[in-house]
C-alpha cells in the first residue's frame, strides 16, 4: 500500500493483521554549533540546519483519529516542532507490542534522526504536508 498522506497511514496501520503502535518523534530545526556564515544565512532563510528531537509519543491505532488531533496534543506539550517522524511497530499474533519494545523502537528512531538516517521513516510538517526526501 502506498502511503500518500497521514490518513492513508492510519488506514494502512489499522488494516495490518497484527496490532500496531504508531511511533512519533517530533523534531525542531536547529543551527548546529560552529555553523559557517553561509550556513547561518541559509538557516535564517528557512533552509538547512539539523533536525533535533524534542519529544516523542506512541499511539495505538484506536488512540489517534487525525493529524489535527496529533498536532493539537503536541501543542499542549508546549514544545515547538518543525517535523514529525513516524514509524510503526507491529505486535505478534493478537498481542500488541510491549511497552519495553515500544520504548526501544522510539529510542532507535531518535538515534536514527540524530544520525540523519531517516529514509525509512515517514515525515510530516505541522501543516500535515508529507515530506519526501530525494
Amino acid at each position: 500500500m502506498v502511503i500518500s498522506g497521514f490518513e492513508s497511514l492510519l488506514e494502512a496501520a489499522r488494516q495490518q493483521p497484527e496490532p500496531q503502535r504508531l511511533l512519533f518523534v517530533f523534531a525542531r530545526a536547529e543551527l548546529p554549533e560552529g555553523a559557517t556564515p553561509e550556513e547561518k544565512r541559509r538557516f535564517e532563510n528557512g533552509q538547512g540546519g539539523a533536525l533535533a528531537p524534542v519529544m516523542y509519543v506512541d499511539k495505538k491505532t484506536d488512540e489517534i483519529h487525525s493529524f489535527a488531533e496529533l498536532v493539537e496534543e503536541s501543542q499542549r506539550m508546549g514544545k515547538p516542532w518543525d517535523m514529525v517522524f513516524v514509524g510503526c511497530l507491529g505486535g505478534q499474533g493478537d498481542r500488541e507490542p510491549s511497552d519495553e519494545a515500544t520504548q526501544k523502537a522510539l529510542e532507535s528512531m531518535i538515534k536514527s534522526i540524530q544520525g540523519g538516517l531517516v529514509s525509512h521513516l515517514l515525515m510530516y510538517r505541522p501543516d500535515g504536508e508529507q515530506v519526501r526526501l530525494p
